[in-house]
C-alpha cells in the first residue's frame, strides 16, 4: 500500500509541470499529446518494478490526470 501511495504520489507530481506545459499549447497538437502521455510510460515502469498489483491502476490514472488538471490551472497572477 505504501508503494501505491508513493507512485500515485509521484504521478501527480510529475504531471503537474506537464499539465502547465499542456496548457500552454494548441489542443491537440502532437506537442499536446506528448505532454499528456510523457508520465505514463514512467508510472507503468514504476508499477511493474515495484510489484505493485493491478487494483491501483485506478489510483494511478486518477492522480495524473489531477496532476494535469492543477497543472494546467497554475497561471501566474500579475
Amino acid at each position: 500500500m505504501t508503494t501505491a501511495f508513493l507512485i500515485a504520489l509521484s504521478a501527480f507530481i510529475i504531471n503537474l509541470p506537464l499539465g502547465y506545459l499542456r496548457s500552454r499549447c494548441r489542443r491537440f497538437s502532437a506537442l499536446w499529446f506528448v505532454y499528456v502521455h510523457l508520465s505514463v510510460p514512467l508510472i507503468f515502469l514504476a508499477r511493474v518494478l515495484s510489484h505493485t498489483d493491478y487494483q491501483f491502476i485506478l489510483l494511478f490514472i486518477i492522480s495524473a490526470v489531477t496532476g494535469q488538471y492543477l497543472g494546467g490551472k497554475m497561471v501566474a497572477k500579475s
